[in-house]
């Protein structure tokens, strides 16, 4: 595991973008990861710039995002489909026909997530897979749990998952009580993950899943046992953390 903190956000989001646009450059049929909400925003901002001041090519790219609400419609404005169009798919050069989110509209969930994971393996599994993470230490939208869960499945929004969200609706009761989110083994099965964070609000999620025991109540702490995982957090983030926490001996630091 790699930790890197930034001094600011926007700082967050440009060594985010570096290594999603480093995977293109080398790997231009890349299938990435994504992720939605504030987080990765200054991320899809950089990687638009990239697009159209160097030509950062996307043509080839295939994307799947990490969740949908359940109940809401591809053109609702607080659908994770309309914002992944508005924030980053509209500005960049990617095919529509490669873009894949899973569907809050289904009426069967057990087979809408079955047919995810079909997608994802028909298209070779995940390359480089983007995470934001929880005041709770979620990733994606699985809560914290006695276990583990495993592929794309129907999950039940914690309240502090759906108090933090509210902050993009009119007020809380408004936010869906239920997702569509690909599983921790879904997200285990990427060949690189980055987890990004930034504010004080994440300090003690990310304290959890760096330094916390490997446990489903803390579902982000399982990224201790990934094989790559990149993590980039800005100061406040990273603010619980030892002072002398770096680079790739996190858990032996954090004892």
């Amino acid at each position: 595991m790699r930790l890197v903190i930034t001094d600011s956000y926007e700082q967050m989001g440009l060594e985010a973008a570096n290594i999603v646009a480093g995977q293109i450059y080398l790997k231009p049929n890349s299938v990435l990861g994504l992720a939605t909400g504030s987080t990765p925003v200054s991320m899809y901002e950089r990687l638009v710039l990239v697009h159209r001041t160097v030509g950062l090519d996307f043509s080839e790219v295939t994307t799947f995002n990490l969740d949908e609400y359940i109940g809401m419609r591809p053109d609702n404005s607080q659908s994770y489909h309309y914002f992944m169009q508005e924030n980053f798919f509209r500005h960049i050069n990617i095919r529509q026909e490669n873009v894949y989110i899973p569907d809050g509209m289904a009426e069967d969930t057990v087979a809408e997530g079955r047919r995810y994971e079909q997608l994802i393996a028909a298209k070779g599994g995940i390359d480089l897979q983007v995470l934001g993470i929880g005041q709770n230490a979620h990733i994606g939208f699985n809560e914290p749990d006695v276990k583990f869960a495993a592929t794309t499945h129907k999950v039940e929004l914690d309240e502090e998952t759906i108090q933090a969200n509210s902050r993009f609706f009119n007020d809380a009761s408004e936010v869906p009580r239920y997702a569509i989110s690909m599983g921790i083994k879904t997200i285990m099965m990427a060949e690189h993950v980055i987890m990004l964070a930034n504010g004080k609000n994440k300090a003690r999620a990310v304290y959890k899943a760096l330094c916390g025991d490997v446990t489903p109540e803390a579902p982000a702490s399982i990224l201790q046992l990934h094989r790559d995982v990149t993590v980039i957090v800005d100061k406040e983030a990273a603010s619980l953390l030892p002072a002398d926490i770096h680079d790739i001996q996190i858990k032996n630091l954090c004892r």
